[in-house]
């Protein structure tokens, strides 16, 4: 099961509470499941006991008892403990990771994209964000970012400048919006990073959006040559140079006459990856309802910092032949490198298969 199916699971166990008159609440839209936090177990946990507990007028850990067995009974789910408050903490079967790769692998570089943002809108209820911003280059590249999340969510998006877009930004950084020129009285700025203290453009494109979407919208972004540097200490490299080596073990497991097979998989390095992975779709979803490129930038961190100790791994080493366990990891690293494309895609950077 993976945490989107989990994710609906969850929905479906509070709409049978609620039709068995055990809870009176609205069923909401969505449910965050996400890998446990401190003090907790099992493969994900959930807070909607938490989310539903004024509305039911119930302490949550009675929420949570309620919800407990309907989810109990689910296929593919072994066990749900109640942690602190009210969290619960959902084990699933073993195969769990495999099926978390085949999806990456079924869906590519569109994995985690949906069909409704946060906040409700989507391309069925015709609703249009605006994200309209001043004449600012940061701001320009952040609401672009933004637009292209939200988009990947199902939202219809139009971007607006308080002015033409300087034809510098669009050859270097390849900024562009649907609209320029003042805005209408009814359409205030609603995007207004923090500028940067220096010209981006003699970065190029890929450090200089890095430099610009990284940081938060409230921090000050540094722009100088760190982003340009090819070491370990470069957050945009360590992101690229994971892509590259996952293209590289595809290409060198061909050489080697052996594909991807997604399967199950032992140690804590590859369990941290899968929690890595877990998580994207539900980072996209909030960096689409809060307009905030820099959380998808850090996840990709994230991600790429659990890959990189992995990698090592994938391939036979010496006289080995190559067995289940390595198809298995081939598959976890086109997981990998698919996740990672994608974001940068949505940021706008090249997901280089050389670097």
């Amino acid at each position: 099961m993976t945490p989107v199916e989990l994710s609906r699971t969850v929905l479906h166990a509070v709409r049978r509470a609620v039709d068995a008159g055990e809870l009176s609440v609205a069923v909401p839209a969505r449910a965050v499941v996400a890998p446990p936090g401190p003090g907790g177990c099992g493969d994900y946990a959930t807070n909607i006991a938490l989310q539903l507990a004024r509305p039911a007028g119930q302490p949550p850990r009675r929420v949570a008892e309620v919800l407990r067995p309907y989810l109990v009974d689910v296929d593919g789910i072994t066990d749900v403990v109640l942690t602190g408050p009210g969290f619960l903490n959902i084990s699933l079967h073993g195969t769990a990771p495999a099926v978390l790769v085949e999806e990456i692998l079924r869906h590519g570089p569109r994995y985690g994209h949906g069909h409704g943002s946060a906040d409700g809108t989507s391309r069925e209820s015709g609703r249009i964000v605006r994200l309209h911003c001043p004449h600012e280059l940061r701001a320009v590249v952040v609401a672009e970012a933004a637009a292209r999340i939200l988009r990947s969510q199902g939202s219809l998006v139009r971007t607006s400048c308080a002015a033409p877009v300087d034809p510098a930004w669009t050859a270097v950084l390849g900024v562009r919006v649907d609209a320029e020129g003042p805005a209408r009285a009814d359409l205030p700025v609603n995007v207004r990073p923090v500028p940067a203290p220096a010209d981006p453009l003699p970065l190029g494109r890929d450090a200089g959006r890095w430099a610009l979407l990284h940081p938060a919208g409230h921090d000050r972004p540094r722009i100088g040559d760190e982003h340009l540097r090819q070491r370990e200490d470069n957050p945009v490299f360590r992101v690229r140079y994971a892509h590259a080596r996952t293209r590289a073990l595809s290409r060198n497991a061909a050489d080697l006459r052996f594909a991807a097979e997604p399967g199950p998989m032992a140690g804590g390095a590859a369990q941290e990856l899968v929690a890595a992975l877990a998580g994207h779709p539900r980072v996209l979803a909030a960096a689409a309802a809060h307009r905030a490129p820099d959380r998808l930038a850090r996840h990709l961190v994230t991600v790429a910092d659990a890959a990189l100790p992995f990698l090592p791994t994938v391939l036979p080493r010496g006289g080995e032949k190559p067995s289940a366990a390595h198809r298995a990891r081939l598959a976890l690293a086109e997981a990998v490198g698919a996740v990672l494309a994608g974001g940068l895609s949505l940021l706008g950077i090249d997901a280089p298969d050389h670097l």
